[in-house]
């Protein structure tokens, strides 16, 4: 069986379980920002372990289930923890949840993710909306054959998809203007991603730094790649969880990371809350202009 079709029979399963529900938003949930998910009102639940294929998250503060509903009123279906490349899966299996979202209707998807500050002036606990990002993890999720079935819009499932606008401009407005409205601010960083499991090195983060990243971290890299091959848009949004090796005086560690995600995760729902009406609105926009000749 194929990955397309692996694919395709875990969107059906998907599909029976949401039922009427047509959702066209989704939303990855980093370490220990799940509340978003508890914010989704009339939720159907379904725990990955029961989706055929699925790979099974086993870091903590990823729950490991599918959490669909209405957000802001609109429908979304968001995953309430992913999987990582250091865990021991393969590319595949961990840009297979993202595959699964585009087979059910996603047109936008929101990453969420926990990162190391690199950038001066960062506090930990902030959010930064991701303009670019960076790959040093030393594999590329679409090397193999292309799928170019996993096209689910005009001009998507190039062999060498444009990734000139990773992190969509229109939806980074969005966010930022949102989270006025809560009363924060809402930077822009460069995001690199690195395999891991093992934290950077100082000497690492003063040679990101000399690339022009601004924020590192493990994951939301592969998820990109693949989305926007699918032609999803995408929406980067990172918790500066802690401050990059050699940047603070507290030695790095998950338990950080989540407990600074836990701090952050309703001011992130409270956000995204707002913030899905109006990313409803744009996709169905964009879905109308594609249907005129």
């Amino acid at each position: 069986m194929t990955c397309f079709d692996q694919v395709a029979e875990a969107a059906a399963f998907l599909k029976v379980r949401l039922a009427s529900l047509n959702p066209r938003i989704g939303i990855v949930l980093g370490s220990g920002l799940g509340a978003v998910a508890d914010a989704v009102t009339d939720p159907v639940v379904v725990p990955y372990a029961e989706i055929p294929h699925f790979p099974r998250s086993t870091v903590e503060g990823h729950v490991g289930r599918i959490v669909a509903g209405l957000l802001g009123g609109v429908p979304v279906v968001v995953m309430q923890g992913r999987v990582h490349f250091y865990e021991g899966y393969s590319p595949e299996e961990v840009t297979f949840p993202l595959r699964v979202l585009g087979a059910l209707g996603i047109r936008a998807v929101v990453l969420t993710c926990a990162a190391g500050g690199i950038a001066e002036g960062y506090s930990v606990g902030q959010l930064v909306a991701l303009s670019d990002h960076i790959n040093l993890m030393g594999w590329n999720p679409l090397i193999g054959p292309n799928e170019p079935r996993f096209a689910f819009r005009p001009g998507a499932g190039l062999r060498f998809p444009d990734m000139t606008e990773a992190y969509s401009k229109a939806l980074r407005s969005l966010a930022k203007q949102a989270a006025s409205e809560e009363g924060f601010a809402l930077d822009e960083g460069v995001y690199l991603a690195v395999s891991g499991p093992s934290f950077e090195t100082p000497a690492e983060i003063r040679a990101f730094r000399a690339l022009g990243a601004t924020l590192v971290g493990m994951s939301t890299v592969p998820e990109t790649i693949v989305a926007r091959h699918m032609g999803i848009e995408v929406l980067g949004l990172a918790c500066v969880a802690n401050l990059a090796a050699g940047m603070g005086a507290t030695t790095l560690s998950h338990q950080e990371v989540f407990a600074v995600g836990r701090q952050v995760e309703h001011r992130l729902a409270r956000l995204l809350e707002r913030l899905a009406p109006r990313i409803a609105a744009l996709v169905e926009t964009e879905k109308n202009e594609e249907k005129q000749p």
